[in-house]
């Protein structure tokens, strides 16, 4: 398998620029997932990374070769669309030996790959059926033994999932990983779904607008995000945000006043914050408790959605805001109540003006 290094990337249409100058390395053997909203020029930098668009500007190497005038079929790499984009009239073992036969590979070879690529993904019975008689999941997998008997340098995944229900989004999303796993490859996946990218990534890279917002790992984002963009868009439900001001300061927490008279104490670099700035307090669904503790945000219960093992209280605030708070599914919480919802103030974050995080001490 392959490095892939992206050094200053541009993209523009015309006057229109559409990625802003990305730095990436993305090292061998690594799953790497791109992931923001539609739009934020996720599937522009894979589709620059398969050749299949021009680089404006920025170099990219491959397994250290250059490879901003090479031809897709000259990188090294095999893409997976959201279409399985398969022949209809073609068996699956054509279908999977197709490209080597254009590349005159030998009838030895041809079988050899096709049959062992079946086997791992576990679709070797399915072999002389043709694309109308499987199912969607059956289809996708055949669209990925097409691109592992081509044992190329890099795996590029854009948005292959999308296009099945739920429960075989499931099932794919695990064999992708195993996937990874046994072949040890290099792997870049786009996706808008934060889930896929939580559980397959071994980094994640998140992009809004061509910009490039924070790398690191899945843990790593949903602990110690960057700024309110990406707080907001890892975690499911996303981050609650309440509006806020600080009311003082010391050498290592700023106190927050928020809604309803609260005021909270976090352990935070102040970095030049001071009393009276306007503040944005973040607080996941999961690190509020229903009936309170020593700091609390009080409002009326909206909304209730059990979901079997939690259940989601959508909390009016008294300045209208709303926040989630996650609790346990045989918590007895009601609509129209009166709540308070305790805050774990050690898994608090504190943001800016500008969105920008305040660095959290770890007490």
């Amino acid at each position: 398998m392959a490095e892939v290094v992206l050094s200053g990337i541009r993209k523009s249409f015309g006057e229109v620029e559409t990625i802003h100058g990305v730095d990436l390395t993305i090292s061998d053997r690594e799953f790497v997932v791109f992931v923001g909203p539609s739009g934020c020029g996720k599937s522009t930098l894979l589709r620059l990374i398969a050749g299949l668009e021009e680089i404006t500007a920025g170099e990219m190497t491959i397994d250290g070769q250059m490879v901003n005038e090479l031809p897709p079929a000259q990188r090294g790499i095999a893409m997976v669309f959201q279409s399985y984009a398969l022949y209809p009239h073609m068996t699956v073992y054509d279908n999977m030996a197709f490209g080597l036969k254009l590349a005159k590979a030998s009838k030895e070879t041809i079988d050899e790959r096709v049959r062992r690529a079946a086997g791992i993904l576990q679709i070797d019975h399915l072999l002389e059926r043709k694309p109308k008689e499987m199912s969607g999941g059956q289809r996708q997998r055949v669209a990925i033994g097409r691109a592992i008997v081509r044992e190329p340098k890099v795996f590029l995944f854009d948005e292959p999932l999308s296009n099945l229900d739920a429960a075989l989004r499931v099932q794919t999303r695990i064999e992708l990983a195993k996937l990874h796993e046994d072949m040890a490859a290099t792997m870049v996946y786009v996706t808008h779904d934060q889930i896929e990218a939580m559980t397959l990534a071994d980094k994640i890279v998140v992009l809004n607008a061509g910009n490039v917002e924070q790398i690191g790992s899945p843990l790593e984002l949903y602990h110690h995000p960057n700024n309110l963009f990406v707080a907001g868009f890892i975690g499911s439900p996303k981050m609650n945000f309440v509006k806020g001001s600080i009311a003082a300061v010391d050498q290592s927490t700023v106190e927050v006043a928020l809604p309803g008279e609260t005021r909270v104490r976090i352990a935070v670099k102040v970095d030049g914050a001071k009393s009276g700035d306007a503040v944005t307090l973040g607080v996941r669904p999961e690190h509020l408790s229903a009936g309170g503790g020593d700091s609390q945000l009080i409002g009326r219960v909206d909304v209730v959605e059990q979901l079997g093992d939690s259940n989601l209280a959508y909390l009016k605030l008294p300045d209208g805001e709303t926040v989630v708070v996650r609790s346990e599914g045989d918590a007895k919480v009601r609509e129209g109540d009166q709540m308070p919802a305790g805050l774990d103030t050690s898994q608090c974050h504190i943001f800016n003006a500008s969105g920008a995080a305040l660095p959290r001490v770890t007490q």
